[in-house]
């Protein structure tokens, strides 16, 4: 939908379908997002825990702590594995527009291939900036928001700041911590139409940050530059709960053992 932003959701659904049915939802998965998938919640999950540990220990707040570490641990794996991950996948759903004037959508190898021999290295990072700006913002929103609802929680419930929350209620506050931190998702629309594979003399050639931006504006208004938050308020529920309070869990094993 950030892709395609004059399509309701139902349009949507439709489209990817069209690609190969349940297939379709699956574009760019191998091995892009497998390679993807497999380092970025590492990268993540230390320098955020280690920014957060660290922050804490000299009297921080929870919740600052918490915005410090996600946007530090966001900024790392935007610039060490989501890059070139995330341009390859939207190359991969995007270049089947190609395929609307005629011509036959390369292999993902060979978009990969072309673009590293056109463009080098900063080709297949392009984008690469607005990813940075989108997880900064992403995990700092998070985490910040997640370790926020945690700390209002214990307040309700009258718990101290050392007692333990339930898995319900720690499961409450990164829902809550996903679900706020949608709003950048102007930042997700500009990511993709960075990184996208079509081509007009609007769009230009040179694409950054604040052309984009201006761009979709243009083109889509305030609406367009929302365009598929919602699907992506139910990502964002997932990945916290996953990378928050999961994370803590694994944490805790771990400092156990």
């Amino acid at each position: 939908m950030a892709a395609n932003r004059s399509q309701t959701m139902f349009q949507a659904v439709q489209t990817v379908w069209s690609r190969g049915g349940v297939k379709g939802f699956y574009q760019g998965l191998i091995p892009w997002a497998w390679i993807e998938a497999s380092t970025k919640g590492a990268v993540l999950l230390f320098t955020a825990s280690e920014i957060e540990s660290a922050t804490t220990a000299v009297g921080v707040n929870p919740a600052v702590a918490g915005l410090l570490g996600g946007m530090g641990g966001g900024i790392v794996q935007a610039y060490a594995t989501m890059g070139f991950c995330t341009c390859m996948k939207t190359a991969e759903i995007t270049r089947h527009k190609q395929a609307a004037s005629g011509i036959k959508p390369p292999s993902t190898w060979a978009v990969f291939a072309d673009i590293y021999r056109r463009e080098g290295l900063a080709g297949i990072n392009k984008g690469v900036n607005a990813v940075a700006v989108r997880q900064c913002t992403n995990w700092g929103s998070r985490m910040g928001f997640a370790r926020f609802a945690e700390s209002s929680i214990r307040k309700l419930k009258g718990k101290g700041p050392d007692e333990k929350l339930t898995a319900l209620e720690k499961i409450t506050a990164s829902s809550i911590g996903g679900a706020l931190a949608t709003w950048n998702q102007p930042i997700e629309v500009v990511r993709v139409e960075m990184q996208s594979m079509a081509k007009s003399a609007e769009r230009g050639e040179k694409k950054t940050i604040l052309n984009t931006l201006s761009y979709i504006y243009k083109e889509n208004g305030l609406k367009g530059l929302y365009r598929g938050v919602t699907p992506r308020i139910g990502l964002g529920i997932w990945q916290t709960v996953c990378m928050v309070s999961l994370a803590d869990y694994v944490k805790a094993w771990v400092k156990g053992r």
